[in-house]
């Protein structure tokens, strides 16, 4: 559809009419004038006659032809006007521009107005005359005596005297008429700008509107219905602006909402196409939230589970729940809820599935199952000695001076080892509770004297086994710590890399600082690890090999205590180790 501007719409149409309007009042005019100047003439030509109709009877009466002729010959050249007379007969007996003996008879039906006259009629009419070769206008009365008639005079003037003055006023109309046109035109042009330009500057107003600038106001034309509608449009603005801020409020305040949630939102219409993602859905599905927008939930997650629990969501009346399992590299383990989503009206529009990562809570419950199992068999097993040594004596072993001694000792031996465990119980909860509620006091000191100490400790069961400790460490290396946790933990290292050692073998105990902070490692020439146990080596009663872990008289928290003391100070541990080479345990403690 082929669009024209405003201007050019009312302009045109303005000068149109204009134009017709004075092509009208000048056809009009000229028409009129045209009738009038006939009727001039004719009344002219009437007068004319009607002056000499008294001379003119008198002379025909007398019938001398010769004094008829000079007659009309003398008035005819004073008044400008062709003057003939003739008899009833059609005889011309006189003309002031020819000679009526050479002039035909004129009662022929060719001169309506002679035949008019005769009929004793005034008789007009406009026509070629033969004899003057020219256009003609002729208006004849007839002469009467004694109520007889007695000749016909007639007066006429050419008609291109008529045609030279009317167009000599048509010239002048045709002037006047292009000036009024022109300035017709000027007229159109400025009213028409005068209704086009407000519309214009409202329709860049309105483009601004549209652009989102609804601070912009249009000025107020002087034209009421103009000034109603900018009015009108700025109220409009006005109220956009307001309910646009508000719709921006709510819109930054529920993606502030979404993006600070912890748990994952999604939500599909009905045709199970995605809605909306927030971030922590995105990143607990391992998606780009941006790119999802309008995509099926099959395409977004290829996980039958979350797919049929969306199913079921647009599907149900009530909320569904289900968990979820996620194998992308790790497995996730996520716990989620779908509700029906409705409009205001109520209508089902889709349904929303709120999504909670619960893998951290479900490993925390399956090391609390695996802790209290650990914890019962740790038990279990000297209690079980015990009872028995115990039942042993009582059925008669307690008076056997050979036996009674030593299943006294062992009796004694797994009692320290259930005190063993359960200091090491106390100890590990202490550490949680200061490490969790950030109670632990830490001060700055030298990190040397607490290793030296904690060699000291192990150094009788070191020479046992004929193994040398060798520190490594510089006398000014200084880090916040409490230096009996630190202590603790060291010597818990040392143990266990002696206990891991063969005979005659080395302990490289070696505290260095790194770009993070101190680094505390302890080398062995044991027989190394597998990698599969490195993961869960700082788990509580985790052994690797298990028959000898407790021949060697381990209660399987050390290493759980390590770490524990390494987060108490804001650190980690960490363990190389290649099999049949030996182990290396870090600690690592921050620094301010």
């Amino acid at each position: 559809m082929v669009t024209k501007r405003l201007l050019w719409r009312l302009f045109p149409a303005y000068l149109i009419i204009t134009l017709l309007a004075l092509a009208g009042v000048t056809w009009y005019a000229t028409r009129s004038l045209r009738v009038f100047s006939r009727d001039e003439t004719r009344t002219g030509l009437s007068s004319r006659a009607r002056l000499l109709e008294g001379r003119a009877a008198e002379l025909v009466a007398s019938g001398d032809s010769a004094a008829v002729d000079g007659f009309c010959k003398k008035l005819g050249r004073r008044s400008g006007t062709r003057i003939t007379v003739m008899l009833p007969s059609g005889e011309v007996v006189g003309d002031s521009e020819e000679d009526p003996a050479r002039m035909e008879n004129h009662a022929t039906a060719d001169r309506p107005e002679m035949t008019a006259a005769l009929g004793g009629k005034e008789g007009v009419s406009t026509r070629f005359s033969e004899t003057l070769k020219k256009d003609m206008m002729y208006l004849a009365l007839p002469l009467r005596r004694d109520d007889r008639l007695i000749g016909v005079v007639r007066t006429s003037l050419p008609v291109r005297t008529i045609e030279e003055a009317l167009r000599s006023v048509h010239s002048h109309l045709a002037i006047a008429g292009l000036v009024v046109a022109g300035f017709a035109a000027a007229v159109s042009w400025l009213v028409s700008r005068r209704v086009a330009e407000p519309l214009e500057e409202m329709k860049r107003t309105a483009e601004r509107f549209a652009d989102g600038d609804l601070e912009t106001r249009l000025p107020v034309p002087d034209t009421e219905e103009l000034a109603a509608l900018a009015e009108a449009m700025n109220h409009m603005a006005a109220q956009l602006g307001e309910r646009l801020r508000t719709i921006l409020e709510q819109r930054n305040e529920h993606e502030a909402i979404l993006a600070s949630m912890v748990e994952g939102v999604l939500a599909v219409d009905t045709e199970e196409r995605l809605m909306r993602m927030n971030q922590g859905a995105a990143r607990m599905l391992g998606v780009d939230a941006d790119r999802q927008q309008g995509r099926s939930i099959q395409e977004v997650v290829r996980n039958p589970a979350l797919q049929k629990l969306v199913a079921s969501a647009l599907a149900a009346s009530g909320p569904v729940e289900s968990e979820i399992v996620l194998s992308n590299g790790d497995e996730r383990i996520l716990q989620a809820h779908g509700a029906t989503l409705r409009d205001a009206q109520g209508s089902r529009i889709g349904a929303v599935v709120v999504l909670n990562d619960v893998t951290h809570l479900r490993r925390l419950e399956a090391v609390r199952r695996d802790f209290v199992a650990n914890v019962s068999h740790e038990l279990r097993t000297p209690i079980t000695s015990i009872k028995g040594f115990v039942e042993t004596l009582l059925d008669g072993a307690l008076s056997d001076p050979d036996e009674a001694p030593r299943f006294l000792a062992i009796i004694a031996a797994q009692v320290d080892r259930l005190n063993a465990i359960i200091e090491d119980l106390l100890l590990l909860s202490r550490l949680e509770r200061e490490g969790g509620t950030r109670e632990m006091e830490l001060e700055a000191g030298a990190i040397r004297p607490v290793l030296e100490r904690a060699i000291a400790v192990c150094a009788i069961k070191a020479e046992d086994k004929q193994i040398a400790i060798e520190l490594t460490c510089d006398g000014d290396l200084q880090a916040p710590v409490s230096a009996p946790l630190l202590e603790q933990a060291v010597v818990n290292l040392i143990d266990n890399a002696i206990n891991y050692s063969e005979p005659q073998s080395r302990v490289e105990v070696e505290a260095a600082a790194d770009d993070s902070g101190v680094a505390i490692a302890v080398h062995d020439q044991g027989c190394g690890i597998q990698a599969e146990h490195l993961p869960r080596l700082f788990e509580r009663f985790y052994r690797v090999d298990k028959a000898r872990s407790r021949t060697l008289g381990g209660t399987g928290l050390g290493l759980a205590i390590v770490k524990h003391i390494a987060q108490a100070h804001g650190g980690r541990v960490a363990v190389e180790s290649t099999p049949g080479k030996g182990s290396v345990f870090s600690l690592h403690l921050p620094t301010p």
